[in-house]
């Protein structure tokens, strides 16, 4: 295809933001667009495609290029996506200055070159690398191939409105077509990447975008109807919303964060969604959860984690993450499952998971949890999602029942 200038500045624009300022991808690529609205739907595409594909082999197109060290230089960054565009199979690049001294050639071999060291070939930190096949081993490097795939776009029919199989007939109305995600009651998986965002579907809130794996934890809490859940580490609130649709809209969530930006988006969402059972509650410290000891049929611990399993949709993590954060996520796993699990009523479930695939993040969490509460709870099912396999991305989760003889039940949560 050609490409115009201009579209090419604003990848540059997106790289600069995200590496240099630390942006978000996602929120710097939305304000490119905003703040361009002349830009076409090819142009659009062409800009949020290949700003993620270059910060997914941010390091290999580098030293592709025989540069060990990056620059945030424009010039430099311009040189980028020319080697991208080389990498990507492009015979002629626009005559644009920084592309006059790009040897294709030279370029294409220095990629083959790295084709034994997986740090490279891959784009991922040392360090980075070095952590996940000492915890993973030789799944690790098979692992990361699948965590640079572009990750299918999975929607959840919202059953308190649609089954799946009307939602596929209103989707294929408005020309987008569907197919079942394997292993999942609600999921559905586009065949071609499109803005659904703007369909009458997701207007009316008959779907919410949410991957196959994903998916897999409200079933894992088994919500019923009439019941009160605790979604405690909420966010925007994808699965508080599933978790309401299983329990029919009747009964009790309240959908908990430490992060009120984020919990005013879940209230917008319930209300398109047609949710009126969920309590936003802002978690200001510790006493909040007291409150709520022993109130909960079910609670939920969608814990912040590392994000490893989810690197296909948010590749500028990787390039964010430091040992010393995964470290801190560790131990702020281990103090939510210690304090937060009090609000699980005596013979109550709570479900553990995290997007993931670390052990320290994962099973190591829960193993040290038992080690500690062995008498009070028991593991009754497990769950772990291979990046890629089905389409889904990589994801934990472990659901907990705890005993029936834990004391008195504590305060009515009305």
């Amino acid at each position: 295809m050609k490409i115009h200038r201009p579209v090419a500045e604003h990848v540059v624009t997106v790289l600069m933001d995200v590496f240099g300022e630390g942006y978000q991808a996602d929120k710097v690529i939305e304000r490119v667009f905003k703040h361009n609205k002349q830009l076409g739907a090819r142009d659009r595409r062409f800009i949020a495609e290949t700003s993620y594909d270059i910060i997914r082999h941010w390091r290999l197109l580098w030293m592709s290029m025989g540069r060990s060290e990056p620059t945030l230089k424009e010039f430099d960054l311009m040189r980028v996506i020319g080697v991208y565009l080389i990498l990507r199979g492009s015979t002629q690049l626009p005559p644009w200055g920084e592309f006059q001294t790009l040897d294709a050639k030279r370029i294409l071999a220095s990629r083959d070159s790295f084709h034994d060291k997986p740090a490279i070939r891959e784009s991922i930190p040392d360090w980075l690398y070095e952590l996940g096949k000492l915890e993973l081993g030789g799944k690790w490097d098979s692992w990361l191939s699948k965590l640079n795939e572009v990750a299918p776009v999975c929607l959840r029919a919202n059953r308190l409105k649609v089954g799946r199989g009307e939602l596929k007939k209103r989707l294929a109305a408005e020309d987008i077509v569907v197919h079942d995600a394997p292993k999942t009651e609600d999921g559905l998986i586009l065949e071609v990447r499109q803005n659904v965002f703007k369909t009458k579907a997701f207007e009316e809130g008959l779907f919410e975008i949410q991957d196959g794996a994903s998916q897999q934890v409200a079933p894992m809490l088994d919500p019923k109807p009439s019941e009160r859940v605790i979604d405690a580490c909420a966010g925007g609130g994808g699965k508080t919303l599933h978790i309401a649709a299983m329990m029919k809209n009747k009964g009790r969530i309240i959908a908990m964060d430490v992060n009120e930006k984020k919990l005013k988006a879940l209230r917008e969402r319930c209300s398109r969604n047609g949710v009126d059972i969920a309590e936003v509650k802002v978690v200001e410290s510790n006493k909040t959860i007291k409150r709520l000891e022993k109130t909960a049929d079910r609670v939920l611990l969608d814990v912040p984690c590392s994000g490893l399993g989810v690197l296909r949709r948010n590749p500028d993590k990787k390039w964010r993450l430091s040992m010393e954060e995964i470290e801190k996520l560790r131990q702020l796993q281990a103090e939510i499952l210690e304090n937060y699990s009090v609000m699980t009523k005596p013979g109550g479930r709570m479900v553990y998971a995290t997007c993931s695939i670390l052990p320290s993040e994962n099973e190591k969490q829960i193993e040290a949890f038992l080690a500690k509460h062995g008498d009070e709870w028991k593991l009754v099912e497990e769950k772990k999602f291979v990046p890629g396999e089905n389409g889904f991305d990589g994801f934990y989760a472990a659901a907990l029942q705890r005993s029936e003889k834990t004391g008195d039940p504590g305060p009515d949560m009305h």
